[in-house]
């Protein structure tokens, strides 16, 4: 009974692998993730890193593919690192956005008097350029989430959003 292997290249990048910890080490950073899954196997052999499923069933191989694709996150990552863009609309009150450590702070969104604060977990880096905020980090999962914690709380509710189009928006991902 043969199983099924996928490959992911670490050109650029050193691999450790202890058990079901996986460590990449990139000129960005390192990145690390534990697995556990009991029916794959992850090894590496300096230049590239190995996952096997353990049987020819379905449920292995889309386990086998979703971790490959875990792992090809984490290369490019420590590799590359990963970033979000987000545009700061406002039609019809003037907001005022603010970034302070790890902290978002919105004043006057849609007139509100209390200001909206958002505040990123995680090793995510914060900058703001006029109207931009770009985040950016070397892990895919907590880039990504950031920017949508950020999109979610400078959410409008319980207007119309075809008139009503203020917030903070994903413009790219990269």
């Amino acid at each position: 009974m043969k199983s099924d292997e996928r490959k992911i290249s670490l050109e650029g990048t050193s691999a450790e692998i202890a058990g079901n910890l996986v460590r990449i080490k990139g000129p960005k950073g390192t990145n690390e993730r534990r697995f556990k899954e009991k029916s794959i196997s992850i090894s590496s052999n300096g230049k590239e890193i190995s996952v096997k499923a353990a049987d020819e069933k379905r449920k292995c191989k889309r386990i086998m593919c979703s971790v490959a694709a875990h792992l090809k996150g984490m290369v490019k990552g420590a590799k590359e690192g990963y970033e979000y863009k987000m545009k700061i609309c406002s039609s019809h009150f003037p907001m005022n956005v603010s970034v302070s450590g790890k902290e978002i702070t919105v004043k006057n969104f849609l007139g509100e008097k209390s200001p909206r604060v958002c505040r990123i977990s995680g090793d995510v880096a914060i900058k703001m350029e006029k109207d931009v905020l770009t985040l950016s980090g070397i892990d895919k999962e907590e880039v990504g989430q950031a920017a949508a914690n950020i999109e979610q709380k400078i959410s409008i509710r319980n207007k119309d959003r075809r008139i009503f189009m203020d917030g903070i928006y994903i413009t790219s991902k990269g």
